[in-house]
């Protein structure tokens, strides 16, 4: 055997290694689709300050005015906790229940391993089987709510001025319209907004006298304060639906309302009570700057992109301001897409100053060309990693977006 045969028998070889340089130009596409590939990911996938957490924690609330914590939990706590407890084919980790005055709540708490939408569906169908056992003139029937960490708001936009806090609401309120046709956009919530009401003011003597009791004027008020159908209306070709205003607008639409007709005359609510037209004690308050103002608190929708829901936002309080007064104030605070930014904006930097770093030492021992292609290897793993991030859902179960902690776990590869 001769020497040249002894070593090539000798030799060893890594075959990827050995088909990438046989087939450069097959490589340099890959890299390129690659490339192409991981930055659309970047731009494209949803991103979050916070990872999207589901426990599966489920709320009931139940509102019974009148009642004291003690009534609350005989009549409506314990028939519903009662229901809760013989929930079959999950497992209930805790039960937690609280009764105040007017108020009920109850947490339950699944194990991790039980799937949101089924618990939810579980504690509803408890609470529908609890129904024939709560009292029958609940202010507010039983609500199931799901505890989602989406529900927080991502910002506020805060409204203020030397206006009263009536025509401040009314502002709010256009607002509030415009923001939630926002597609990325769940709902908005007002706070520290007053709200109107009217209040009956009963006198008892003339009520007595006239034969009237509480239940008389509560069904009146209730029977005449709706909005009916008249049916339909030919028009030429067309059947137009016609309907019936009945909603009370004003206190002079209450003091006109018709109690009882009696045989020698007819009693009107003016007759018996006085009539306010006032505002609701209020629930929230909302100050900024120690000004009272209403604040708009804007949740989005599970999973959208927060950066572009907030350039959304931004966007259109630009375009509303120009229909506003001019000494109305708008002010946005604690918009969490900056956060995220500055986050975004780190990754970014790390990989060009880990490629620049590397470029450069690695070039004085291995030259240009080869210390740029180790180079590329700090960028594109970064690439490949958002390439798959899309196929994670099905691994993790659940959807996944670019958050801090995502981008932690980035930054912490790349500087190993």
């Amino acid at each position: 055997m001769s020497a040249i045969e002894k070593l090539t028998e000798k030799f060893k070889e890594f075959k990827p290694t050995t088909w990438s340089i046989k087939n450069r130009t097959s490589i340099y596409l890959l890299i390129i689709f690659v490339t192409i590939a991981g930055v659309f990911q970047f731009v494209t996938l949803p991103k979050e300050q916070y990872p999207d957490i589901v426990i599966p924690t489920i709320y009931v609330q139940t509102i019974y005015v009148g009642n004291s914590p003690k009534d609350i939990e005989n009549l409506v706590t314990k028939p519903i906790e009662k229901q809760l407890k013989s929930i079959s084919g999950v497992k209930i980790n805790k039960l937690t229940s609280t009764s105040q005055q007017d108020f009920s709540i109850i947490l339950v708490e699944f194990s991790t391993d039980v799937k949101v939408d089924i618990a939810l569906q579980k504690v509803k169908d408890a609470v529908d089987k609890s129904k024939s056992d709560l009292p029958t003139d609940l202010t507010q029937d039983p609500s199931v709510l799901e505890v989602s960490f989406s529900e927080f708001p991502i910002m506020y936009v805060n409204l203020s001025g030397n206006y009263d806090l009536q025509r401040l609401k009314r502002y709010a309120d256009d607002m509030k319209d415009k923001l939630e046709e926002l597609p990325e956009i769940n709902r908005v919530d007002i706070v520290g907004a007053p709200e109107r009401e009217f209040q009956v003011n009963v006198d008892r003597f003339r009520m007595q006298a006239a034969g009237i009791t509480y239940d008389d004027i509560a069904n009146a008020i209730a029977r005449e304060n709706v909005d009916i159908t008249g049916g339909l209306l030919e028009v030429g070709n067309m059947k137009r639906n016609l309907q019936l205003k009945g909603q009370f607008k004003t206190a002079y639409d209450l003091e006109k309302l018709l109690v009882k007709n009696i045989t020698s005359h007819s009693v009107y609510l003016k007759d018996i009570a006085t009539i306010k037209d006032t505002l609701k004690t209020s629930e929230s308050y909302a100050r900024l700057d120690g000004k009272n103002v209403i604040t708009l608190n804007i949740i989005k929708r599970a999973g959208e992109n927060l950066i572009e829901t907030s350039d959304g936002v931004h966007k259109m309080v630009e375009d509303l301001q120009t229909d506003l007064p001019k000494d109305l104030e708008v002010k946005i605070t604690s918009d969490l897409s900056t956060a995220t930014r500055t986050s975004f904006r780190d990754l970014v930097n790390s990989i060009v100053i880990g490629f620049v770093l590397v470029l450069i030492i690695l070039m004085f021992f291995m030259g240009v060309v080869n210390a740029f292609f180790v180079a590329l290897s700090v960028p594109l793993s970064v690439f490949v990693a958002f390439m798959f991030m899309p196929g994670a859902d099905v691994i993790v179960g659940t959807h996944v977006t670019l958050n801090f902690m995502v981008l932690f776990a980035l930054l912490f590869a790349l500087g190993i």
